[in-house]
């Protein structure tokens, strides 16, 4: 057996799953309403900005949180960012999912 076949397989699974597949078609959908894709980049553009700010070691201050907040409930009233918002959320599980049993395994060989 050939770990890195298996990790294709693996990706080419995550690739195809149910999830993901509601994923790229939320996103396709999004992306196509003019309206919906300048709200979600605007979100996405500001969203960075904070993290940047975050891995720098500056704290956002609540100011920024707040509005940020307003923002994200604001864009979730569009149904195709709600669903993209939802279909993120979904993957996102299963992805963690995995990670979380590839880090089980990591951990049982280094204990």
């Amino acid at each position: 057996m050939n770990v890195y076949d298996k990790a294709y397989e693996l990706a080419k699974v995550l690739k195809e799953c149910e999830e993901a597949k509601l994923l790229k078609l939320a996103k396709d959908e999004a992306e196509a309403d003019p309206e919906a894709k300048g709200m979600l980049d605007d979100f996405r553009e500001r969203q960075t900005f904070l993290q940047q700010k975050m891995m720098a070691g500056e704290e956002p201050s609540a100011a920024d949180m707040e509005k940020m907040n307003a923002l994200y409930e604001v864009i979730a009233l569009n149904p195709l960012i709600a669903k993209l918002l939802d279909a993120e959320r979904r993957f996102a599980v299963v992805f963690e999912d995995v990670n979380r049993i590839m880090s089980d395994v990591l951990k049982s060989i280094v204990d």
